[in-house]
């Protein structure tokens, strides 16, 4: 693409992406959702010198992260497995007691087809809430899926 001022590089293509953990690799991902950066909106409704109604819109409080869904291939051998180890250790220790053995810092990394990084959006204070697994059929041949749930308390794109 030519640059003509607004536009330097070629758009990233979402085809390779990853999910790491505390700086580590543990899963290529099929699909993401959730990689949404807001900030909160307040309004007020004055009347102006005119004597109209108008509306002011100023910097509110801040919004709630959502959740990121992660998809991926299902792993053969979940005992080999970050993610379902993670899971496991929240499921059956909980988050109480030592919070932060539990909760981890992760990233979702794009990369282009030349295996560049082009994208990184930083997680923190994360911890899985949920598994699911496709719906299994006996006539289909594709890979089974399962999308991870991750509760996060901060998302910002740094990349």
């Amino acid at each position: 693409m030519a640059s003509n001022g607004l536009f330097s590089a070629d758009p990233i293509i979402s085809q390779n992406f990853f999910l790491e953990l505390d700086g580590k690799v543990v899963s290529a991902l099929v699909s993401v959702s959730g990689l949404d950066v807001e900030v909160g909106v307040g309004k007020v409704t004055q009347i102006g010198k005119d004597g109209k109604k108008q509306q002011v819109k100023f910097l509110g409080q801040t919004v709630e992260v959502p959740d990121l869904q992660l998809s991926r291939v299902a792993p053969a051998n979940i005992a080999n497995d970050e993610l379902w180890k993670w899971f496991k250790a929240v499921r059956e220790g909980g988050l109480s007691g030592d919070r932060a053995k539990n909760r981890k810092n992760g990233s979702v990394v794009l990369y282009d087809a030349g295996a560049t990084e082009v994208a990184r959006f930083n997680f923190f204070n994360g911890w899985p809430s949920k598994i699911s697994t496709d719906q299994l059929s006996v006539d289909g041949s594709d890979a089974i899926k399962e999308t991870v749930s991750i509760v996060i308390e901060r998302l910002e794109r740094v990349k």
